[in-house]
């Protein structure tokens, strides 16, 4: 037997060892050459592209940094796990020393060892991507709203550059681990697993720090979003100290939450209370970080998902403006009869029954738009809320704008002076009756509501150039069907370039925001998800890691009178806090993250939160109970 074949016998024996190391490094290979296929397919790029050029450019540079995202965890995880191994075979480099290996015979051991590993999950990860390319494609042709559909296509630029880049990252990888543990001496080799743990130490500061941190993080950003106090300083200090919260919280004060539990000796003393409590600290400890980089970056993947699922609902565009179609036009186009007779016909002809409103505004002299009570009422009846009523030209209303209602602004002036076409040029005054929480008009800006026949008094605006439009809005059940309609209208209804009339529709503005935020929940999606089976192998190479020292553990304690059933309820208390607690305070950052979303859009988050968080816990929930089988059935072998 050569050299070669000793390095690969040795991965075949540590088969199990590895298995999770192997199967990640496999999975990160595979989307990282899914990537790459949905950035070099050509007919994404195209219909991309078609559709606008904001969504091509930002969907083409969100697959490249997230190729750069996921190929730099991959260094750090991999580097990570393989270091993490080759800790735990201190005794077999001992052994194997005592037989006559040099260090550099086991450097070279280590080295084939990982590229074994690293080209065997390259051939897995490209061959397993080029078998679920095609229904990712249609996953991702339903995502981005593409009509022409995405033919299978395996670019062969996707092939080399994903074998390429791993390749070098196994490389450095190999190269990097293989001098892990060179200045050990071959006794500390040998009795590394004999040497005790030291006692876990926490400080009873840095613990209350890290409450501090967490509440002053969560606190700086209601403030944010309440206080309107929209600063990147402001957003960066909390998001700062959330983190160094976080990590705060697993290294202090978890440790020291176990210590003050270990000293209620009614509590520690209780079955085997004592059991759990004692071994929990060092797992605490030694896992720390581990949890810390699983909670982190599980926020940030939940969130980054949580926002895209948000962002492409219609509902949220609907929010913004309610109309299917908006038509502007000034006195001076002699094409807006023509142009509303298209809209109207198109729409009859595809089925769609609609209503049609219209509105003409004129404004105070501090800029305030003014409208006609009747014209407010037909388009609030077409939309289905309620018609309001003036007892007189005295009265008016307030109709709340995006930035009003973005901002919740409730409180109105009392009086408001707008000036009529007189003789004497005097002002008119009226009491503002309330303010309509509903949206109307969709301008930016409030509208003041007025009776019709004062509006007709007032004064047009005077400004060279300028005159103001009659908008003409139209109200569609089901709009977002409307895109084949809107695409049609838009190529026979181009914007003048005299600026005589325009024509917006809600489905292509839609459409465009789908398709970018598609892209955005493939990126957020994938790469949340391979955090995510990063996470579970932190875990299971962690237990596997520990597996030997457990096996003595337990069967010292099993001597002692540990039943079965003790051992099953011992293991499972453990694995439930290392595999649930990282995941619960990942739910608990993202859920304040989504709240907050929630007040500053007016967007419900609550539907997407929870279908974000079930989703991940039953996937979490299956994993665990795999684990904790294999790890039980493992340990009752031992034992038996």
């Amino acid at each position: 037997m050569n050299f070669r074949q000793f390095a690969f016998n040795n991965v075949l024996r540590k088969k199990r060892t590895y298995a999770a190391h192997f199967m990640s490094s496999a999975f990160a290979v595979m989307i990282f050459f899914i990537y790459a296929v949905l950035l070099y397919h050509p007919s994404l790029q195209g219909q991309l592209a078609a559709s606008g050029d904001t969504a091509s450019l930002l969907g083409t540079m969100g697959l490249k940094i997230s190729q750069y995202f996921i190929f730099i965890f991959s260094f750090f995880f991999l580097l990570y796990s393989a270091g993490a191994f080759l800790k735990v075979r201190k005794r077999e480099f001992g052994i194997l020393m005592m037989l006559g290996m040099s260090d550099k015979q086991r450097n070279r051991l280590v080295f084939i060892e990982n590229m074994i590993i690293g080209l065997v999950s390259i051939l897995v990860g490209i061959g397993a991507g080029i078998l679920f390319t095609k229904l990712f494609l249609l996953v991702s042709e339903r995502l981005l709203m593409l009509e022409e559909g995405l033919p299978f296509y395996v670019p062969i630029q996707a092939v080399w550059t994903t074998a390429g880049a791993f390749l070098l990252l196994f490389l450095v990888i190999s190269l990097l681990t293989s001098r892990v543990g060179k200045r050990h001496q071959l006794l500390e080799l040998i009795k590394s697993d004999e040497k005790p743990r030291e006692e876990p130490k926490a400080s009873v500061w840095l613990s209350l720090l890290a409450l501090v941190l967490l509440l002053a993080g969560y606190g700086m950003v209601f403030y944010f979003v309440l206080g309107r106090a929209f600063s990147l300083i402001l957003l960066s200090t909390a998001i700062g100290c959330v983190v160094l919260g976080t990590y705060l919280l697993f290294t202090q004060l978890s440790v020291y939450a176990i210590r003050a539990l270990k000293k209620k000796e009614r509590l520690f003393f209780r079955k085997i209370n004592l059991l759990t409590l004692s071994d929990l600290a060092y797992r605490m400890r030694d896992n720390a970080n581990m949890f810390f980089m699983v909670a982190t970056v599980t926020a940030v993947a939940f969130c980054g998902i949580g926002s895209c699922l948000a962002m492409g609902d219609p509902n949220l565009s609907e929010k913004e403006n309610p109309y299917a179609f908006t038509y502007t036009s000034h006195s001076s186009n002699e094409d807006e009869r023509n142009h509303l007779g298209q809209i109207e016909g198109r729409l009859t002809e595809g089925g769609f029954s609609y209503e049609r409103g219209s509105a003409y505004f004129k404004y105070t002299d501090d800029g305030l738009a003014v409208a006609k009570l009747s014209d407010y009422n037909r388009l609030a009846e077409a939309l289905g809320h309620e018609a309001e009523t003036l007892s007189g030209p005295g009265e008016a209303i307030i109709a709340s704008g995006v930035a009003s209602r973005a901002n919740k602004v409730t409180s109105f002036d009392p009086v408001a002076a707008i000036v009529p076409e007189t003789a004497n040029g005097g002002a008119a005054e009226v009491a503002v009756k309330k303010r309509t929480s509903s949206f109307i008009f969709s301008q930016y800006s409030d509208t003041l509501v007025v009776a019709d026949e004062l509006f007709d008094t007032l004064a047009e605006r005077e400004i060279e150039g300028w005159e103001e439009p009659t908008y003409y809005y139209y109200v569609v059940d089901d709009w977002e069907k409307t895109l084949r309609i809107a695409r049609e209208l838009n190529e026979s209804i181009p914007s003048s370039e005299d600026g005589q009339y325009f024509f917006d529709a809600l489905a292509l503005d839609w459409h465009k925001d789908k398709q970018l935020n598609g892209m955005l929940l493939i990126i957020s999606v994938l790469v949340g998800v391979v955090f995510f089976t990063f996470a579970a192998s932190f875990i299971y190479f962690r237990l596997y890691a520990d597996l030997e020292r457990d096996e003595k553990q337990y069967q010292m304690i099993s001597k002692l009178g540990l039943s079965g059933k003790e051992l099953n309820k011992l293991v499972t208390r453990q694995l439930t806090l290392m595999f649930f607690l990282p995941l619960a305070m990942a739910m608990i950052h993202s859920g304040v993250a989504f709240i907050n979303i929630k007040l500053l859009v007016q967007f419900p988050m609550l539907g997407n939160a929870i279908g974000i968080y079930v989703s991940f816990f039953l996937i979490q929930l299956i994993y665990f109970f795999m684990i904790r089988w294999r790890y039980l059935r493992h340990m009752q072998l031992k034992l038996s």
